[in-house]
C-alpha cells in the first residue's frame, strides 16, 4: 500500500486490551460494573413501527420485566422520534435508556465519551448477561462490531444473519454472499444443441448463436428482431452484470466503495477499480456490447424494465435474486448459468458479507442508577425464543404451533386474515418490538421457521454457487471508523464512486482506455479522488475490527 502524507491515527482498542496502555492510541478504561440495584424502575423512550399497537401491554416484554424484578414505563414513538431524542439529550432531561433508536457510531462514541452513555463492557459477563456473553463468545465478530473506536461499548448488539445453517448446512454463508445468481434459458441451447458454457468464451459463442437466430421470435413467437442475447442493470446489486467479471478475478460492483473493495490474502485491503485485471475485463466487455450481445439499454433500464423484457421471453441470459422472479411464465425454460472462468482458464468470485451488526438500538444514559437490573433484562432479549417473539409476535399471535423438530411456525396470509382480518406482514408489525435483536442463522433451523423463499435460495447458494468460491473473505460491513475516518470518507467517497462508475461505464460502451486515458484515470483517483487516504482509512479500521475480533 502507498504512502501518503495525510496519515489517519488509529484509535481503538481490541476489547481484551482495554485497559492497557497503548502509545499513540486513546482508549477509554472500562470503569467496574456498578451493581447498585437498588432502582427496579425505568423509563425508556423507544421507537416502534407506524403499525405498532405500543409496548405498554406487550406480554413478551411484561414477563421479561417480571423474570429481571423491574417494572417499565414505555414512551413509544413513531414520529419525531430523533427529533425527540435530540431534545432530550440537550435538556439532560434523559430516560434510563434509549431503545430503538438506531444511533450512527459516531453518535454513540460522541455521546459515550461525554458521558450521556455508559460504557456497558463491565456488565457484558456471565452474571449479569449469560445470553449475550454466550453469543459474543462464540461469534467474536459482533464484540468487533460494538466496540467504538475508543475501545468502549455504548449500545447492545442488532442484527439478523441468514445464513445457510439455517438450513443445516455444515457451513454458514450469509444469504448476500453472492447477490447475482445468473441463468441462462437452456430450452434456446436445447432446441439449437448447444451445451451450458463453462467459460465467458462459450457464453461469447452461445450469446451469438442466440441473436443470430433470433430465438425469442423462434421459440416463442415474439416479434422478429426482438432477442436480447443477454440484459443486466449496469453495477446493480442483485441485477447487475459483475458475476461475469469472475473470469478476471472479482465480482466487484465498482460504483460503491464499499463493494469495489478486496481482502487480499496477506490482509491488505485493495481497490479493484485501478488494477489491471479490472481494465482488461472491461475491454473484454466491451467487444461483447459492440457486438449487440449485451443490452444497449443496461446502462439506463430499471430493475421493473428488466423483468419485463424477461417475463416476455426476449432475454436469453440475465442475473437475478431468483429464476421464477425474474423469468415468470417461462422459468421453467431456464438454468443456473455457472461461475464462468476467464481466457486466462481462471475464475474468482468477490463474497460480501450481510447481516451486519449495528449497536445503535439500545443504550444506558447516565439516568440510569441500576444498569445491571436493566441490562438483565435486556439479555433475555438474546434468548432465542424471545427474539422470535420480539420480531414477529408472541407464541400465540403470529405462530400457530410447532412441527415435528420442535420448531415454530408461523400462520399463513390466508389464517391471519381468517383469524385476524389481515395478513400476516401486518400481524407481524402490529406486534413488532424495535430494538437490540440478534437472530443468528441456526435460530431457523432451531427455533423458527424460515420463509420459503429464504430456504430456496440459501439452498441454491450452497449446493449450487459455493463450491465455486475459493476464498471467503470479505471486508466486513459493520467496522467502525474515528470521527477522523469518518470525515476522509465524508471527503472522497462520492467523488470517488462517481468517477470510477462513470468511466466504467464508458470504457464498456466506447472501448478499452488507452495507456494516456488509464493513466490520467489511476493519477485523477489518486490526487482528486482521495484514492491512497481512503485506502489507508479502510485499511485501519479493518485491522482493528480483525484485532477486536
Amino acid at each position: 500500500m502507498k504512502e501518503f502524507s495525510r496519515k489517519v491515527v488509529a484509535m481503538t482498542l481490541a476489547a481484551g486490551m482495554i485497559g492497557t496502555s497503548v502509545p499513540g492510541m486513546a482508549m477509554v478504561v472500562a470503569a467496574d460494573a456498578d451493581m447498585d440495584t437498588t432502582q427496579t424502575e425505568f423509563k425508556i423512550l423507544s421507537g416502534m413501527s407506524a403499525l405498532s399497537k405500543g409496548y405498554e401491554n406487550n406480554p413478551v416484554l411484561a414477563e421479561m420485566a417480571e423474570n429481571a424484578g423491574i417494572s417499565i414505563e414505555w414512551e413509544t414513538m413513531s414520529d419525531s422520534l430523533s427529533e425527540q431524542v435530540n431534545i432530550r439529550i440537550a435538556g439532560n432531561e434523559l430516560p434510563d435508556a434509549f431503545n430503538g433508536v438506531g444511533f450512527t457510531n459516531y453518535e454513540l462514541t460522541n455521546y459515550g465519551e461525554d458521558g450521556t452513555f455508559i460504557d456497558v463492557t463491565p456488565y457484558i459477563n456471565e452474571e449479569i448477561m449469560p445470553n449475550l456473553t454466550k453469543l459474543m463468545e462464540e461469534n467474536p465478530d459482533i464484540r468487533a462490531a460494538i466496540t467504538m473506536s475508543d475501545g468502549g461499548i455504548y449500545g447492545l448488539p442488532a442484527g439478523e444473519r441468514m445464513g445457510t445453517a439455517g438450513i443445516g448446512a455444515d457451513e454458514d454463508y450469509n444469504i448476500f454472499t453472492i447477490p447475482q445468481f445468473s441463468m441462462i434459458n437452456k430450452a434456446w441451447l436445447d432446441d439449437l444443441g448447444l451445451e451450458v458454457p463453462t467459460t465467458l468464451d462459450e457464453l461469447h459463442d452461445v450469446l451469438q448463436a442466440f441473436k443470430e437466430n433470433d430465438m425469442s421470435a423462434k421459440y416463442y413467437g415474439n416479434d422478429a428482431g426482438s432477442t436480447i442475447p443477454m440484459s443486466t442493470g449496469f453495477d446493480q446489486w442483485c441485477w447487475g452484470q459483475n458475476i461475469f467479471y469472475a473470469g478476471f478475478g472479482f465480482t466487484n460492483w465498482t460504483n460503491d466503495i464499499i463493494s469495489d473493495l478486496v481482502v487480499n490474502s496477506d490482509g491488505e485491503v485493495d481497490f479493484v477499480s485501478d488494477n489491471d485485471n479490472y481494465r482488461e475485463a472491461l475491454a473484454y466487455f466491451h467487444n461483447w456490447y459492440a457486438e449487440g450481445l449485451m443490452d444497449q439499454e443496461m446502462f439506463s433500464q430499471s430493475d421493473t424494465q428488466l423483468m419485463a423484457k424477461c417475463s416476455q421471453g426476449y432475454v436469453g441470459v440475465s442475473t437475478w435474486w431468483y429464476i421464477e422472479e425474474l423469468m415468470g411464465q417461462y422459468a421453467s425454460d431456464y438454468v443456473f448459468l455457472p461461475i464462468l472462468d476467464g481466457p486466462d482458464g481462471t475464475h474468482n468470485v468477490t463474497v460480501r458479507t450481510g447481516g451486519a451488526t449495528n449497536s445503535g438500538n439500545l443504550s444506558i444514559t447516565s439516568a440510569c442508577k441500576s444498569p445491571a437490573n436493566l441490562l438483565k433484562f435486556y439479555d433475555q432479549w438474546y434468548s432465542p425464543e424471545n427474539v422470535m417473539q420480539l420480531q414477529y409476535g408472541p407464541k400465540d399471535v403470529f405462530f400457530k404451533g410447532q412441527n415435528e423438530n420442535g420448531v415454530w411456525v408461523s400462520i399463513s396470509d390466508e389464517e391471519a386474515r381468517e383469524k385476524y382480518g389481515k395478513s400476516a406482514g401486518e400481524v407481524k408489525s402490529e406486534n413488532e418490538v424495535a430494538g437490540p435483536k440478534l437472530i443468528m442463522s441456526e435460530y431457523y433451523s432451531t427455533t423458527f421457521e424460515m420463509e420459503p423463499r429464504a430456504i430456496e435460495r440459501l439452498t441454491d447458494l450452497y449446493n449450487f454457487w459455493m463450491p465455486y468460491v475459493s476464498d471467503t473473505t470479505a471486508y466486513p460491513l459493520d467496522v467502525v471508523y474515528t470521527a477522523d475516518e469518518l470525515d476522509i470518507i465524508d471527503e472522497y467517497k462520492t467523488d470517488f464512486e462517481n468517477t470510477v462508475a462513470e468511466q466504467e461505464g464508458l470504457w464498456l460502451k466506447e472501448g478499452a482506455p488507452t495507456d494516456e486515458e488509464w493513466n490520467s484515470y489511476v493519477d485523477t483517483l489518486i490526487y482528486s479522488c482521495g484514492m491512497e487516504e481512503l485506502q489507508q482509512v479502510y485499511q485501519d479500521a479493518y485491522d482493528r475490527y480483525m484485532e477486536a475480533k
